[in-house]
């Protein structure tokens, strides 16, 4: 019994890795740049981060298709080069069949974050080719945009009224200051035409009396 299941699992295996090769119908392409994202904190890629990649994949499989156990032998993995790509399809729990590509890449976009987290890369330097990668939804800021500007616009016109009103009452004090400075004056020289006037009469008096 156990070598039959041996076997089974044997040619299931082997039939898997037929199914999986470049351009494959159900398969993807998946392209890592560890470098590039991590330059002095790159990693190796080896057997344990590829061990990891088909963990993460069979953990999304299971959250896409809720009651299906599936396992690392579930993905399986070919064409792997030295530049960190690779192939992958994924097989059915039963290893029977593969799994369609529709299910496949809604598995992966469900759990793209977690993936990505896992190898501390992101959606342009962990490429899942054929699968666009997932866009954050837009930042929405708590006050509307047309909001700030009309405050803005806003506080702008009051500040010109206020300095409008502010010039305006500042030259009218000095208008009146300056009309109070040219009528004392105009006082003063009236008071001084007056006294030199009666000085004058008085004067004329004494000589006249003097002549008499």
């Amino acid at each position: 019994m156990l070598e039959k299941v041996f076997l089974l699992i044997c040619l299931s295996s082997a039939l898997a890795e037929q199914l999986c090769k470049p351009d494959a119908a159900e398969g993807y392409k998946v392209r890592l740049s560890i470098k590039t994202a991590l330059d002095d904190q790159a990693y190796m890629w080896d057997d344990n981060e590829m061990f990891l990649f088909r963990s993460t994949v069979a953990y999304a499989m299971r959250r896409q298709l809720p009651g299906q156990q599936f396992s690392v032998p579930n993905i399986v993995v070919c064409n792997e080069t030295a530049r960190v790509s690779f192939w992958f399809v994924v097989m059915s729990p039963d290893m029977g069949s593969l799994i369609p590509k529709q299910q496949v890449e809604k598995a992966v976009r469900m759990s793209r974050g977690r993936i990505n987290s896992a190898f501390m890369l992101t959606d342009h330097t962990l490429e899942f080719i054929g699968i666009a990668p997932t866009l954050a939804s837009p930042y929405t800021p708590d006050t509307p945009p047309w909001l700030i500007v009309f405050g803005v616009v806003m506080g702008v016109v009051v500040a010109g009224i206020i300095f409008l009103v502010g010039s305006s009452v500042v030259q009218k004090k000095r208008k009146k200051k300056q009309k109070s400075t040219d009528n004392n004056a105009e006082v003063n020289e009236e008071h001084s035409a007056v006294n030199e006037g009666v000085y004058n009469m008085s004067f004329t008096d004494e000589e006249r009396i003097t002549r008499i």
